[in-house]
C-alpha cells in the first residue's frame, strides 16, 4: 500500500524553517509501507526558508499580511495529483501546519493557539476520499490500513 506522507517527517528539510522534523514511527512506516514523500508549499512554489503562515478563515497568511492562498491551493492540488498516481488512500501529514494539519491548526493569530480545523492539504484530501492522520496517530493509521487492505 502506497501512503503519502509529509516529508518533513521523513527527515527532508523543507519546512518554512528550513528544518525537517524527522518522525521516527513516520519513518518505520517504510518497513511496510510504500512512503511517497510530499511537501504541499514546495509543490505550490513557496521558497525554503519562508516566512511562517497560519489559517485565517479560507485564507492563508503570512506573519507579513501576505496572503499565499493561491500557493497553498495549487501544492494540495499537487499532491492530490501525486495520490492519484500512486493510489494512495491514506496520509500521514504534519500536524498544526497550515497545509497538513489534521484537526488542529494554529488560528491565524501567530500566538501559537490551535484551533479546529484542518490544513489546505489535509482538507482536500479529506473531502476526495483519503484517509488523513497526523504523526502522532499512527497506531490509527496502522489499524485504518489493514482494514482498506
Amino acid at each position: 500500500m502506497n501512503i503519502l506522507v509529509s516529508a518533513c517527517l521523513l527527515g527532508v528539510c523543507c519546512r518554512y524553517d528550513g528544518k525537517s522534523v524527522p518522525n521516527e514511527r513516520v519513518i518505520a512506516l517504510k518497513d511496510n509501507f510504500t512512503l511517497i514523500p510530499v511537501c504541499p508549499e514546495i509543490f505550490g512554489g513557496l521558497p525554503t526558508p519562508r516566512p511562517p503562515a497560519e489559517r485565517t478563515g479560507n485564507l492563508v497568511m503570512t506573519l507579513e499580511g501576505n496572503d499565499v492562498t493561491d500557493r497553498y491551493l495549487r501544492g494540495a492540488r499537487e499532491v492530490l495529483r501525486l495520490a492519484g498516481v500512486f493510489e494512495c488512500r491514506i496520509a500521514v501529514l504534519k500536524e498544526r501546519s497550515p497545509a497538513c494539519g489534521c484537526g488542529k491548526v494554529y488560528d491565524g493569530t501567530f500566538s501559537k493557539t490551535l484551533t479546529d480545523g484542518d490544513g489546505v492539504t489535509a482538507q482536500f484530501l479529506k473531502t476526495r476520499g483519503i484517509d488523513v492522520f497526523g504523526e502522532s496517530q499512527i497506531d490509527k493509521l496502522i489499524k485504518e490500513a489493514k482494514r482498506i487492505d
